[in-house]
């Protein structure tokens, strides 16, 4: 098995700025539903949401995202955010829209995981080989 070497900085900075901005977007999206800003509402209920659902959908996403911005807890954030994302492909898939945005979004959310935590990086070897 292959020796997992530890993020230098320059790399676990930039696993910081990738989280930082996931959580940013994150944070805006969950709290758009839950104060159920008129855009959102909109949004959600033209995917087939009912509007009486919306806030609570904010309200999963935020506290899978403040998981994922405290460190201990940041994988199951991650886990959470990821299931969550796996919804919104789905949606989008029925409804016949581009599904790419929720992918690249829990590909960043794990990358930025990965390049600054050395449990994620032994969770998910990637080899040269």
């Amino acid at each position: 098995m292959a020796t997992i070497t530890a993020p230098t900085k320059s790399v676990r900075i930039t696993g910081k700025v990738i989280s930082i901005l996931v959580i940013l977007f994150a944070l805006f999206d969950a709290v758009m539903k839950v104060i159920k800003n008129k855009y959102s509402m909109e949004g959600s209920v033209a995917l087939g949401w009912p509007a009486s659902q919306v806030q609570f959908i904010g309200f999963v996403l935020l506290i899978a995202t403040i998981l994922y911005a405290i460190p201990r807890t940041a994988v199951l954030g991650a886990i959470l955010i990821t299931a969550y994302l796996g919804g919104a492909v789905a949606i989008m898939l029925r409804v016949g829209e581009p599904f790419w945005f929720p992918v690249l979004f829990g590909i960043l959310t794990w990358a930025g995981l990965y390049l600054q935590d050395n449990s994620v990086r032994y969770l998910i070897p990637l080899r040269k080989d």
